[in-house]
């Protein structure tokens, strides 16, 4: 592997809020190379579940659990699954770092970026469906509707034209293959790479990570202590949309209903999370100077309350795109 260690993003903030001092057993739903958790760990009295569903981090856990004995726990998986790694304790903080790391853009077997030569992959799990059955599988329209709405890009009809093109004449298997469609649809200039956005959404799409996301939120809001602290640190406006309309509701600012209006009790239920700051913090101009990938940081924190969860269909807070498991239905068509 190459490439600089990963760095946690806004560390000190988001485990400063949790205030790990006072001890208790804390959640790092992504645990990576371990920054957040051994933050948290070096508070006396402090434990951790730390989670994550890429292979990868297991060998850094193992690390952990000889220098931290019972204090540490690793469960292997997803961070939608934190309330079964929580496995019934009581929770007093949970910390979240939504998004891809750095130790996975620097591995180029892994496929997640378009500047190194490799696989087609980007499974955080390194399971299930790639990147490269996504391209090579999916209708047009659906190509679109992936590229429109989880890389935000404004051109994305051209390129699923040039993909659908390319696919016909040989599959699409490689990150350099699929940049240098991409860069024949939209050129090459500009500050950015032309692929930068394809990349991100098929990223999102193949990784699920917007659902991931919400059902970590649900599973939070389930496990958390009253007074618990849930501390997200995330990096696109669309992880970011999400979480921000969650928390607001969840603190019972409910919308579409006028401030000039009387409250309906028939309808109200009693808020899960308080917040203490209604906008995200950023991160420091020193730390944006030091880490590039701080630069687009936001940290959001809620405290629960002791009213009950909400129920977890009552909002749609998920952008209407293609699933999994649409792609998985067009793979098994064209086996």
């Amino acid at each position: 592997m190459s490439g600089a260690p990963h760095i946690s993003v806004m560390r000190d903030e988001a485990v400063g809020a949790m205030e790990p001092p006072r001890g208790g057993t804390f959640i790092d739903g992504t645990f990576g190379a371990g920054g957040y958790t051994r933050a948290i760990l070096d508070s006396e009295g402090a434990s951790v579940i730390a989670i994550d569903r890429d292979p990868a981090a297991a060998k850094t856990a193992q690390a952990f659990k000889a220098e931290f004995g019972d204090r540490f726990t690793f469960y292997a998986g997803a961070f939608s699954e934190l309330d079964a790694a929580a496995g019934g304790r009581v929770i007093n903080g949970i910390v979240l770092d939504i998004g891809v790391s750095s130790m996975q853009l620097d591995q180029a077997a892994r496929g997640f970026s378009f500047m190194r030569e490799g696989p087609l992959d980007m499974r955080m799990a390194s399971a299930g469906l790639t990147a490269a059955d996504a391209v090579n599988y999916l209708p047009h329209e659906d190509l679109i509707r992936i590229f429109q709405v989880y890389g935000e890009e404004r051109r994305a009809r051209r390129c699923a034209d040039f993909i659908v093109r390319a696919r016909e004449i040989e599959p699409i298997t490689t990150t350099d293959g699929l940049a240098e469609i991409i860069a024949n649809a939209l050129g090459r200039g500009g500050k950015i790479n032309p692929a930068t956005r394809v990349f991100q959404a098929l990223r999102i799409f193949i990784n699920d990570e917007l659902g991931e996301l919400y059902r970590a939120l649900l599973a939070a809001e389930q496990v958390l202590a009253p007074g618990g602290i849930l501390s997200v640190v995330s990096f696109h406006s669309l992880e970011d949309k999400i979480v921000k309309a969650f928390l607001r509701r969840r603190a019972g600012e409910t919308a579409g209903r006028s401030r000039y209006l009387p409250p309906d009790d028939s309808d109200v239920v009693p808020p899960s999370f308080t917040l203490g700051n209604r906008s995200a913090r950023k991160p420091g101009k020193g730390e944006v100077g030091s880490n590039v990938r701080a630069r687009s940081a936001k940290l959001r924190v809620a405290t629960r309350t002791d009213a009950a969860p909400w129920s977890t269909d009552e909002e749609k807070l998920l952008p209407r795109a293609p699933s999994l498991d649409d792609l998985a239905a067009c793979v098994r068509r064209a086996a």
